[in-house]
C-alpha cells in the first residue's frame, strides 16, 4: 500500500478492514507492526475480572467491541492466543494458498483448539459487513451488526442486544464516533456498563465521554502510560501526528516523536465506582 496521503492526515488502510477475510488486514498492517489490540488483550481481561468480583455465580458478562472488523479483539480476549500468533497465522503459506471458505473452515477449527474456558459473549459492531460476516462465520462473534450508527439508527436486533452489555470495547476507530454511536446503546443496556476504549492521542475523546456522562458514568484517562499503536509510514505522516498530538494538548516527545502513533487508554465507569476502585487499582491490582 503507497505511503502517500495529503499531509494533514493519516495513511489510510480502508482496503484491508472489509474484505471477505483478515488476511489483508494483517498483511498491509503488519509491517508497521500495528499492536493496539495486543495492549487490549489483558487490559479487558483485567476490567472483566473486576465486573465479576462480586457476583461470581452471575452470568458471564457480555462485550460489545465498536468497530471490531474482523473480530480481532474477541479472538484475543477468548482464546489462548497473541496477536504475533494470529499474524503468523494469517500470513502463513497456508492461509496465503487457501481460497475463503478453505480458510473460514481452517478458522472454525483453529479458534476451537484454542477455547479458553473462561470465554465471555462478544457482540460486533461495524460498519464493514463483509468482516462482521467473516467473525460470525468462524465463531468469534457471538452475534455481529454491519451498522454505522453515526449515520443511522440501531436496528432492532442490536437494540435488544445491547440490553445485556457490560462491556463496550473500542480499539480503533474512535476518531470516527461521537455520542451518536454511544448514546442508543447506553439507554437499551438494562445495568450500568463500563466503557472501554483506546484512543489515539492526535484527537480528544471529550465529546464521546460528554456523551457518556449524560448516562451516568465518569470517564478516567490512564495517565501512567501512553500504548504504541503503529509505527508511521514516513517522515509526512509523522509530521502530521506529532502536530496533531500537540493540537490535543499532548506532548509528543518520546512518543510520537520518536516514530510510532500512541494511544491513551479511557475507562468510563458509574460514578460510585470510580470511587470506590481507582482505575489504577483495576489495571495493576
Amino acid at each position: 500500500m503507497s505511503s502517500a496521503q495529503p499531509a494533514d492526515t493519516m495513511t489510510p488502510f480502508d482496503d484491508a478492514y472489509n474484505q471477505p477475510d483478515p488476511r489483508a488486514y494483517f498483511r498491509d498492517l503488519g509491517p508497521w507492526g500495528y499492536q493496539t489490540p495486543h495492549h487490549a488483550q489483558s487490559v479487558f481481561r483485567r476490567l472483566l475480572t473486576a465486573l465479576r468480583t462480586g457476583s461470581p455465580e452471575a452470568p458471564a458478562p457480555t462485550v460489545l467491541d465498536i468497530c471490531c472488523s474482523y473480530g480481532i479483539n474477541a479472538a484475543l480476549l477468548n482464546h489462548h492466543l497473541t496477536l504475533s500468533d494470529l499474524y503468523t497465522h494469517y500470513t502463513s503459506e497456508r492461509a496465503t494458498a487457501s481460497s475463503t471458505d478453505e480458510l473460514i473452515a481452517w478458522d472454525k477449527e483453529f479458534y476451537a483448539s484454542h477455547r479458553r474456558p473462561d470465554a465471555v459473549p462478544v457482540l460486533g459492531l461495524d460498519a464493514a459487513p463483509r468482516a462482521i460476516a467473516y467473525a460470525r462465520a468462524v465463531g468469534l462473534l457471538d452475534d455481529g451488526f454491519a451498522e454505522n450508527l453515526e449515520t443511522g439508527a440501531p436496528s432492532p436486533a442490536l437494540l435488544r442486544a445491547a440490553r445485556d452489555v457490560r462491556l463496550i470495547t473500542v480499539t480503533g476507530g474512535a476518531s470516527f464516533l461521537s455520542g451518536h454511536t454511544f448514546t442508543p446503546l447506553l439507554a437499551a443496556a438494562e445495568e450500568p456498563l463500563w466503557v472501554a476504549a483506546f484512543v489515539l492521542r492526535t484527537g480528544g475523546y471529550g465529546p464521546i465521554a460528554g456523551a457518556l456522562a449524560t448516562h451516568g458514568l465518569t470517564t478516567e484517562k490512564h495517565t501512567a502510560q501512553t500504548y504504541p499503536q503503529r509505527r508511521f509510514t514516513g517522515e509526512q505522516e509523522q509530521r502530521y501526528a506529532i502536530a496533531a498530538t500537540l493540537a490535543a494538548g499532548e506532548d509528543p516527545e518520546g512518543k510520537e516523536s520518536e516514530g510510532s502513533f500512541h494511544t491513551a487508554l479511557y475507562v468510563s465507569r458509574p460514578a460510585e465506582q470510580v470511587k470506590g476502585t481507582p482505575l489504577g487499582a483495576l489495571l495493576h491490582p
